[in-house]
């Protein structure tokens, strides 16, 4: 081979490598734009944090419901890795645990996904690639109140909406989002059967003091974001 045909071989690899690259940055500052400002997120903001021309991001992406696509698909792919786990728990009870431990943590994580997942239902209602998912957890539910270790009176819609309820700490700011994993050992207690043994509490409560600086921080970041919609607002004639 000449070294003629090996030049286009080899320019093409680092072409490659850049594109990806690229869409991985404009992932990642997808995500958070989105968890900011929800899925209508300015596109030429996210080009701009990733470093990249609106050509870049249209070519990946050639419409705003084709990157909340693309986020929701990487979204299902993790989701998937979450069910192998919960899986290879020893008992139905300890899959419930992985579950809410899971998916709490991926929300908090990742404050985009509520935005997401709401937007694929508005896009194409008829899709529902977590049905599946949906099926498994609930048969694990079903296992661990007649293992005699989940309430009877709990049902899977309860367990989801707690965990959904923990996870959205992550919106909420670090302060809140430190404490997700204790507010979360305090809803599985609320879960077992009466009787059974319960864990200690894992970190610590946020003192009184530290408490208030939470919520006041978050008031004044709420005060910011406001005063940046009503300059904008002003600036376009609103």
């Amino acid at each position: 081979m000449t070294s003629s045909s090996r030049g286009p071989q080899e320019g093409t690899l680092p072409r490659r490598r850049d594109a990806r690259q690229n869409r991985d940055r404009l992932i990642t500052e997808a995500r958070a734009m989105i968890a900011q400002n929800g899925v209508d997120a300015s596109l030429e903001e996210i080009a701009r944090r990733s470093d990249v021309g609106v050509a870049t991001l249209y070519r990946n992406f050639p419409t705003r419901d084709d990157l909340v696509r693309a986020l929701y698909d990487i979204a299902l792919a993790q989701l998937e890795t979450v069910r192998e786990e919960i899986a290879a728990a020893p008992s139905a009870w300890d899959g419930v645990v992985v579950y809410a431990e899971r998916v709490a943590e991926w929300l908090v994580a990742d404050p985009s996904l509520p935005h997401i997942l709401k937007r694929m239902a508005a896009v194409d209602p008829s899709a529902q690639p977590a049905a599946e998912f949906g099926k498994f957890i609930a048969s694990l539910v079903a296992q661990a109140k007649r293992d005699g270790q989940l309430r009877a009176d709990v049902e899977t819609v309860d367990l989801a909406l707690l965990v959904t309820l923990v996870g959205s700490l992550g919106s909420l700011g670090d302060g809140y989002a430190g404490q997700w994993r204790r507010q979360l050992g305090i809803v599985l207690d609320g879960l077992r059967e009466p009787g059974r043994d319960r864990p200690k509490l894992p970190g610590r409560p946020l003192s009184p003091s530290e408490f208030q600086a939470t919520v006041h921080g978050l008031s004044r970041r709420a005060r910011r974001v406001g005063a940046r919609r009503s300059g904008s607002a002003k600036e376009t004639g609103a």
